[in-house]
């Protein structure tokens, strides 16, 4: 089976500007090198995408679990580092190995990346520390950014992979010490009401990427703009 060839509007996925600035790239980017040339030859890139949705699944275990005790919280942790392992690595050791499938890679790591992010937010949502409410807005913020990402690959071959000097292994950084933080407060009345300080982290969480991709899709619109203007 072939698949389908880029249009000649649109940049071919191996082709795109990948655009990296995290605080952590250059130092995940030398431990993803070496792991990959030690990683066993039966260790496929599909392999390791399957892994990283053990790994979002263990996450939303965990956190629904926590309503049962506190201590399932453990398996979300340890969750995030068997999801950053796989969703990190498949892409790294394929290009190691020169296996590359650039459409295939492309539309599999992506699809399995909204999904991963779903059971994310759906189990914390799930969870006894913040409101399901909450949860949606944020995953609505990751979807919106996420759409903004796709559509800035397609239009001028850009994919950008960080916001304000943070990846996906920072937020998965900062989610790990969330849930930490859960398993030392507990869920006792906090000092927002109705809301606790679980919902207003999470809550402004979502807001932020809320806020990036209305300035985000302002600035891509202008340079679009420009670019347009300038061929009439």
């Amino acid at each position: 089976m072939t698949l389908p060839r880029p249009s000649p509007n649109q940049p071919a996925t191996n082709q795109l500007d990948r655009i990296q600035q995290n605080w952590l790239a250059a130092s995940e980017r030398r431990l993803l090198n070496w792991l990959c040339a030690r990683m066993p030859a039966w260790i496929t890139p599909d392999v390791l995408t399957s892994t990283g949705m053990v790994g979002a699944l263990m996450i939303f275990v965990g956190y629904v679990a926590s309503n049962i005790g506190p201590a399932w919280l453990l398996l979300s942790i340890i969750g995030y580092a068997v999801q950053w392992f796989g969703d990190s690595m498949d892409g790294s050791l394929a290009r190691f190995r020169h296996v590359e499938r650039p459409s295939y890679g492309y539309f599999i790591d992506h699809s399995c990346d909204g999904l991963a992010t779903l059971l994310i937010l759906a189990g914390i949502g799930l969870s006894p520390f913040v409101t399901m409410d909450v949860a949606l807005i944020t995953l609505a913020g990751y979807l919106l950014l996420s759409i903004h990402a796709y559509l800035s690959a397609r239009v001028i071959g850009e994919f950008k992979l960080s916001y304000l000097s943070a990846g996906p292994t920072e937020l998965r950084l900062v989610l790990i010490a969330l849930t930490v933080m859960m398993m030392v407060l507990g869920t006792g009345p906090g000092l927002f009401g109705a809301f606790s300080g679980f919902d207003i982290f999470v809550g402004t969480a979502g807001a932020i990427l809320i806020i990036l991709f209305v300035l985000q899709t302002l600035v891509t619109g202008q340079r679009l703009a420009q670019k347009d203007s300038g061929r009439s």
